[in-house]
Protein backbone atom coordinates (compact mmCIF):
# COMPACT_ATOMS: atom_id res chain seq x y z
CA UNK A 1 0.00 0.00 0.00
CA UNK A 2 1.38 3.50 -0.96
CA UNK A 3 2.12 5.70 1.92
CA UNK A 4 0.62 9.24 1.69
CA UNK A 5 3.76 11.63 2.34
CA UNK A 6 4.07 13.53 5.59
CA UNK A 7 3.76 16.53 3.95
CA UNK A 8 0.55 16.13 2.25
CA UNK A 9 -0.77 15.04 5.40
CA UNK A 10 -0.13 17.89 7.15
CA UNK A 11 -1.36 20.07 4.51
CA UNK A 12 -4.42 18.63 4.50
CA UNK A 13 -4.95 18.63 7.92
CA UNK A 14 -3.99 22.69 8.12
CA UNK A 15 -6.83 22.97 5.37
CA UNK A 16 -9.34 21.33 7.93
CA UNK A 17 -8.60 23.11 10.66
CA UNK A 18 -8.65 26.55 8.43
CA UNK A 19 -12.40 25.63 7.76
CA UNK A 20 -13.20 24.34 10.81
CA UNK A 21 -12.25 27.72 12.09
CA UNK A 22 -14.59 29.52 9.97
CA UNK A 23 -17.40 31.04 11.66
CA UNK A 24 -20.77 29.72 11.05
CA UNK A 25 -22.69 32.08 9.08
CA UNK A 26 -24.14 35.17 10.93
CA UNK A 27 -27.33 36.75 10.18
CA UNK A 28 -27.79 40.56 8.77
CA UNK A 29 -28.37 43.33 11.77
CA UNK A 30 -31.06 45.22 11.37
CA UNK A 31 -30.15 48.46 13.50
CA UNK A 32 -32.80 50.44 15.54
CA UNK A 33 -31.60 53.87 16.26
CA UNK A 34 -34.14 55.62 18.31
CA UNK A 35 -35.48 56.90 21.21
CA UNK A 36 -37.85 56.12 24.04
CA UNK A 37 -40.63 54.94 21.52
CA UNK A 38 -38.29 52.71 20.13
CA UNK A 39 -36.46 51.31 23.47
CA UNK A 40 -39.99 50.52 24.93
CA UNK A 41 -40.51 52.63 27.85
CA UNK A 42 -42.02 51.64 30.73
CA UNK A 43 -42.31 48.18 29.49
CA UNK A 44 -40.68 44.36 29.11
CA UNK A 45 -38.16 44.53 26.90
CA UNK A 46 -39.91 41.74 24.74
CA UNK A 47 -43.07 43.90 24.48
CA UNK A 48 -41.32 46.85 22.65
CA UNK A 49 -41.98 46.82 19.02
CA UNK A 50 -38.12 46.21 17.76
CA UNK A 51 -38.53 42.88 19.97
CA UNK A 52 -41.62 41.93 17.89
CA UNK A 53 -40.22 43.04 14.79
CA UNK A 54 -36.80 40.27 16.02
CA UNK A 55 -39.91 37.59 16.45
CA UNK A 56 -41.41 38.18 13.00
CA UNK A 57 -38.26 37.98 11.29
CA UNK A 58 -36.83 34.77 13.01
CA UNK A 59 -40.89 33.22 12.39
CA UNK A 60 -40.54 34.28 8.89
CA UNK A 61 -37.08 32.31 8.28
CA UNK A 62 -35.62 36.00 7.35
CA UNK A 63 -31.88 36.04 7.39
CA UNK A 64 -31.77 39.21 10.16
CA UNK A 65 -31.34 39.77 13.66
CA UNK A 66 -32.65 43.08 15.42
CA UNK A 67 -30.13 44.88 17.47
CA UNK A 68 -31.79 47.71 19.24
CA UNK A 69 -30.05 50.71 20.51
CA UNK A 70 -32.65 52.96 21.15
CA UNK A 71 -32.38 54.99 24.53
CA UNK A 72 -34.43 56.99 26.34
CA UNK A 73 -34.46 61.20 26.05
CA UNK A 74 -31.89 60.29 23.47
CA UNK A 75 -31.79 63.46 20.87
CA UNK A 76 -30.29 63.92 17.19
CA UNK A 77 -27.47 65.19 18.36
CA UNK A 78 -26.68 62.32 20.88
CA UNK A 79 -27.56 60.02 18.29
CA UNK A 80 -25.06 61.63 15.83
CA UNK A 81 -22.83 61.07 18.73
CA UNK A 82 -22.40 57.40 19.07
CA UNK A 83 -23.69 56.49 15.42
CA UNK A 84 -20.59 55.60 14.06
CA UNK A 85 -19.34 53.25 16.77
CA UNK A 86 -22.92 51.41 16.97
CA UNK A 87 -22.14 51.03 12.90
CA UNK A 88 -18.32 49.52 13.23
CA UNK A 89 -20.00 47.28 16.08
CA UNK A 90 -22.75 45.72 14.55
CA UNK A 91 -22.24 46.26 10.53
CA UNK A 92 -26.17 46.71 9.81
CA UNK A 93 -27.61 45.72 6.53
CA UNK A 94 -30.29 48.34 7.61
CA UNK A 95 -31.26 51.10 10.07
CA UNK A 96 -33.84 52.31 11.21
CA UNK A 97 -33.50 55.58 12.16
CA UNK A 98 -36.09 56.91 14.83
CA UNK A 99 -35.07 60.38 16.22
CA UNK A 100 -36.07 64.11 16.75
CA UNK A 101 -38.87 63.84 19.10
CA UNK A 102 -36.68 64.85 22.09
CA UNK A 103 -35.39 67.56 19.65
CA UNK A 104 -39.14 68.40 19.00
CA UNK A 105 -40.50 68.64 22.44
CA UNK A 106 -37.75 70.96 23.59
CA UNK A 107 -37.70 73.20 20.44
CA UNK A 108 -34.62 72.87 19.65
CA UNK A 109 -33.12 74.09 16.23
CA UNK A 110 -35.04 72.71 13.63
CA UNK A 111 -32.24 73.06 11.15
CA UNK A 112 -29.74 71.49 14.06
CA UNK A 113 -32.25 68.53 14.14
CA UNK A 114 -32.16 67.77 10.30
CA UNK A 115 -28.53 68.60 9.61
CA UNK A 116 -28.37 65.15 12.40
CA UNK A 117 -30.46 63.66 10.26
CA UNK A 118 -28.82 64.23 7.24
CA UNK A 119 -25.43 63.44 8.70
CA UNK A 120 -26.52 60.01 10.45
CA UNK A 121 -28.17 58.94 7.35
CA UNK A 122 -24.96 59.53 5.05
CA UNK A 123 -22.90 57.72 7.96
CA UNK A 124 -25.47 54.52 7.89
CA UNK A 125 -25.19 54.65 3.59
CA UNK A 126 -21.65 55.19 3.80
CA UNK A 127 -21.32 51.91 6.03
CA UNK A 128 -23.31 50.13 3.28
CA UNK A 129 -26.73 49.97 5.32
CA UNK A 130 -30.19 50.64 3.76
CA UNK A 131 -31.96 53.62 5.78
CA UNK A 132 -35.13 53.67 6.77
CA UNK A 133 -36.05 57.21 7.97
CA UNK A 134 -39.14 57.45 10.58
CA UNK A 135 -40.90 60.90 11.64
CA UNK A 136 -42.79 62.08 14.28
CA UNK A 137 -45.42 65.19 15.23
CA UNK A 138 -45.60 67.28 17.84
CA UNK A 139 -49.06 68.44 19.88
CA UNK A 140 -51.01 71.52 17.78
CA UNK A 141 -50.36 73.96 20.84
CA UNK A 142 -46.78 74.12 19.66
CA UNK A 143 -47.87 76.26 16.57
CA UNK A 144 -45.89 76.69 13.65
CA UNK A 145 -42.58 74.99 15.19
CA UNK A 146 -44.69 71.47 15.00
CA UNK A 147 -45.97 72.17 11.33
CA UNK A 148 -42.08 72.71 10.67
CA UNK A 149 -41.17 69.96 12.60
CA UNK A 150 -43.12 67.24 10.93
CA UNK A 151 -41.92 68.66 7.40
CA UNK A 152 -38.44 68.11 8.19
CA UNK A 153 -38.89 64.59 8.34
CA UNK A 154 -40.20 64.33 4.64
CA UNK A 155 -37.28 66.86 3.86
CA UNK A 156 -34.44 64.83 5.10
CA UNK A 157 -36.03 61.65 3.30
CA UNK A 158 -35.63 64.03 -0.21
CA UNK A 159 -32.25 65.02 0.49
CA UNK A 160 -30.95 61.51 1.19
CA UNK A 161 -32.76 59.71 -1.21
CA UNK A 162 -34.35 57.29 1.43
CA UNK A 163 -37.86 55.99 2.35
CA UNK A 164 -39.82 57.62 5.00
CA UNK A 165 -42.23 56.79 7.34
CA UNK A 166 -44.02 59.67 8.01
CA UNK A 167 -45.27 59.31 11.50
CA UNK A 168 -44.56 56.61 13.66
CA UNK A 169 -47.61 56.58 16.31
CA UNK A 170 -49.51 56.78 13.38
CA UNK A 171 -51.91 53.44 14.29
CA UNK A 172 -52.31 54.54 18.02
CA UNK A 173 -52.06 58.69 18.25
CA UNK A 174 -55.89 59.03 18.25
CA UNK A 175 -56.56 56.58 20.69
CA UNK A 176 -55.94 57.48 24.90
CA UNK A 177 -56.10 53.70 25.72
CA UNK A 178 -52.87 53.20 24.01
CA UNK A 179 -51.12 55.21 26.24
CA UNK A 180 -49.38 55.04 29.29
CA UNK A 181 -50.53 57.71 31.83
CA UNK A 182 -48.24 60.16 30.51
CA UNK A 183 -50.21 60.40 27.56
CA UNK A 184 -46.59 60.24 25.47
CA UNK A 185 -45.59 56.37 25.64
CA UNK A 186 -47.48 53.91 23.76
CA UNK A 187 -48.43 50.68 26.13
CA UNK A 188 -47.70 47.27 25.28
CA UNK A 189 -51.27 46.33 23.28
CA UNK A 190 -49.85 49.15 21.04
CA UNK A 191 -47.14 47.59 20.21
CA UNK A 192 -48.00 44.98 17.45
CA UNK A 193 -49.90 47.80 15.73
CA UNK A 194 -46.71 49.96 15.64
CA UNK A 195 -44.52 46.98 14.30
CA UNK A 196 -47.54 46.41 11.33
CA UNK A 197 -47.08 49.92 10.37
CA UNK A 198 -43.28 49.79 10.56
CA UNK A 199 -43.19 46.79 8.73
CA UNK A 200 -45.00 47.99 5.43
CA UNK A 201 -42.11 50.36 4.95
CA UNK A 202 -39.62 48.24 6.01
CA UNK A 203 -40.30 45.39 3.91
CA UNK A 204 -39.18 46.62 0.60
CA UNK A 205 -35.46 47.09 2.54
CA UNK A 206 -35.18 43.53 3.74
CA UNK A 207 -33.20 42.55 0.15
Amino acid sequence: MRRIPLKLILSMLAILASLLAQPAHAAKTLLVFGDSLSAGYGLRPDEAWPALLDQRLKARKLDYSVANLSISGETTAGGRARLDAALKTHRPAVVILALGANDGLRGLPLAQMRANLEAMTASARQAGARVLIVGMRLPPNYGPYADEFQASFARVAQAQKSPLLPFLLEPVASEARFFLPDNLHPTADAQPRILDHVWGSLQPLLK
